[in-house]
């Protein structure tokens, strides 16, 4: 519960008491690697703080392939926006990559939060702003640059991310085949 207070504190100006109130919204739950937080097609009931560990957030289209929004590592969110919201089928599973911990807030307690602490609700709108403005610009990267230069500036941006992966996962996050960042991984190691 200390990292999560942490974390609001740096965000947003609260009394020592909304804070307590805040963070007791929030369950804690173990989750061994390779275990799933969620499932595409079930409903998220839940927004995550990463406590410790490394979760992937990623959808399985109708061929089987699997494309990966992001990785989520200790002191990030994680959840399936859209089913939270709008308590519709998930389109994102969540499996931990890692035995890990997170701190799970449910949509009644959320809103409870956001009634009876408005720095709260300040916090959530400032992280979805951020949230937003990091997928606009991965967006632009990905239809401007060459996977060359996505994959290097992910292990440059992410290198406490890009250890913990596999070629595969790392390949699923950058919309190429393992083999072809085999090929890049090569061509750097030439270069």
């Amino acid at each position: 519960m200390e990292l999560l207070a942490e974390y609001v504190k740096k965000l947003v100006d609260i009394s020592d008491e909304h804070l307590h109130q805040f963070v007791n919204y929030f369950d804690m739950v173990s989750i061994k690697k390779k275990e799933f937080l969620l499932k595409q097609g079930d409903i998220c009931n839940f927004e995550g703080f990463i406590i410790k560990g490394c979760f992937r957030l990623f959808t399985i289209d109708e061929k089987g392939n699997e494309h990966t929004l992001y990785f989520g590592i200790k002191n990030w969110w994680v959840t399936d926006l859209n089913s939270f919201l709008n308590k519709t089928p998930a389109t994102f599973t969540i499996q931990a990559l890692e035995d890990s911990e997170v701190l799970l807030i449910n949509r009644k307690n959320k809103n409870k939060s956001f009634e009876q602490i408005p720095a709260i609700e300040k916090m959530f709108r400032v992280m979805t702003q951020k949230s937003h403005v990091a997928l606009e610009q991965r967006m632009i990267r990905n239809i401007s640059t060459t996977a060359d230069q996505r994959y290097i500036e992910f292990i440059s941006k992410y290198p406490q991310i890009a250890e913990r992966l596999t070629n595969i996962q790392i390949a699923s996050y950058l919309g190429i085949s393992h083999e072809f960042l085999s090929k890049i991984r090569r061509k750097i190691v030439r270069e």
